[in-house]
């Protein structure tokens, strides 16, 4: 597997998607899982963790320092090619030859299959495709279309080129959502049979843990008044993750329920919202807390009356599955695959996105009839462990996509 990211460097919901995953597949009797990614200060260059083999690489220095972000993607994705490339050629001869590889030499047992996790990269997945004439399965998990609706500029022009050569050049296409498989189609003109519709999953397990009364309380103090009740949200502070609505739909809740605390985790840049918060008096009850380690973060998930996401551009929502998992009553928008994870009025609340009114409404609706949200809650907790669980989506992800893979590779011509 190739991915820009994977923790302890996480910069969004790849990082934690490869590594659950990849320890997930892990378990497979007949899978050894090699992980290719970037440096991150501290983490080893080489690993072993839950059975799954990482390799960390820093990108190749460029005289003057890399000029752009392209730049220096594509300077990691040749330190990357370079470390994966060692690794095949290791494993397909003691003497490292350099002849390509004869598929008919290898059982499903011994079969390679290259996996990468979008266009970042691409680079690497392509030459190593090449190369050795490997198959190669790709994950989109999110489009450069779709993050900016449309394409507005040159660099979202280069990348979403580089997203349809991934989708073109990959055996098949794995996307998290029927929402995805759509924008795929659309976006990056992949051909509908091409594509599978595999979910994200989420570790339910990681919430099972003791968390006294007394712990519980302190905890909770750092962010609310007793008499408080918290609205939780976890992500970035880009556009598309909806923040902004939420803020600006804090006046609307706390003229209904007056007691209302917003709690707003996660690192990253958050000026805007802080200035969005003061501008409509709401500063005293917003709480920021910068990045917070995930011991933390699984309490706040605990402690939280209500989860919100309202994202404007979601292709899955991962985090809408850890609230889920923590049976923390979920208020969602209904873009992109969030409403197939959270079954409105099943598993949790669906409110229209991009609307302050709609999504005040939501939180209303669970702040107000507690009981109704813990069922629901309850609900999703279970639909989390049947319909979101890494064991069986790595089972399918063996089944319906490897062996499909290796099958129809070692009977074609190159």
């Amino acid at each position: 597997m190739l991915s820009w990211e994977y923790p302890p460097k996480i910069v969004g919901g790849i990082a934690r998607h490869v590594e659950e995953l990849s320890w997930a597949l892990a378990t497979h009797p007949d899978a050894e899982i090699h992980v290719v990614t970037c440096e991150f200060p501290g983490a080893p260059a080489e690993e072993v963790f839950n059975n799954v083999h990482i390799h960390r690489v820093a990108p190749y220095d460029a005289p003057g320092g890399h000029r752009d972000f392209i730049h220096w993607v594509h300077q990691l994705n040749a330190a990357m090619h370079d470390r994966a490339e060692s690794l095949i050629r290791d494993w397909l001869s003691p003497k490292k030859r350099k002849t390509p590889l004869d598929p008919k030499k290898l059982s499903e047992k011994d079969g390679i299959i290259l996996h990468v996790h979008d266009w970042l990269t691409y680079f690497a997945g392509i030459r190593l495709k090449h190369t050795f004439k490997l198959p190669l399965v790709a994950t989109i998990h999110a489009t450069e279309y779709g993050r900016n609706s449309g394409i507005h500029s040159e660099i979202s022009k280069y990348i979403n080129g580089i997203e349809r050569e991934l989708v073109t050049e990959a055996w098949r296409v794995i996307v998290c959502s029927q929402f995805m498989k759509g924008e795929v189609e659309h976006a990056l003109s992949t051909p509908p049979d091409k594509s599978d519709v595999i979910y994200n999953g989420v570790h339910a397990e990681k919430f099972e843990f003791e968390f006294p009364e007394n712990e519980y309380w302190a905890f909770r103090g750092q962010f609310a008044h007793p008499n408080e009740r918290i609205i939780m949200f976890v992500g970035r502070g880009v556009r598309e993750k909806g923040c902004q609505v939420l803020i600006e739909a804090l006046p609307r809740v706390r003229r209904g329920y007056h007691d209302a605390k917003l709690v707003i985790a996660g690192g990253g840049y958050r000026q805007h919202l802080i200035d969005q918060a003061y501008s409509l008096g709401m500063e005293r009850h917003v709480y920021f807390t910068g990045f917070i380690p995930d011991e933390s973060l699984l309490r706040l998930y605990k402690v939280a009356d209500v989860a919100c996401f309202p994202s404007l551009y979601e292709p899955f929502g991962i985090v809408a599955l850890e609230a889920m998992a923590a049976k923390t009553p979920v208020v969602v928008s209904d873009a992109g695959g969030l409403p197939e994870v959270v079954e409105a009025n099943v598993s949790g609340t669906v409110t229209w996105a991009d609307s302050p009114d709609s999504l005040a409404w939501g939180i209303l609706r669970g702040l107000y009839n507690p009981g109704q949200a813990k069922a629901m809650a309850e609900t999703a907790a279970e639909r989390v462990k049947t319909v979101f669980n890494w064991n069986l989506i790595a089972q399918e992800t063996v089944d319906l996509i490897y062996k499909r893979v290796w099958s129809e590779y070692t009977q074609s011509a190159w």
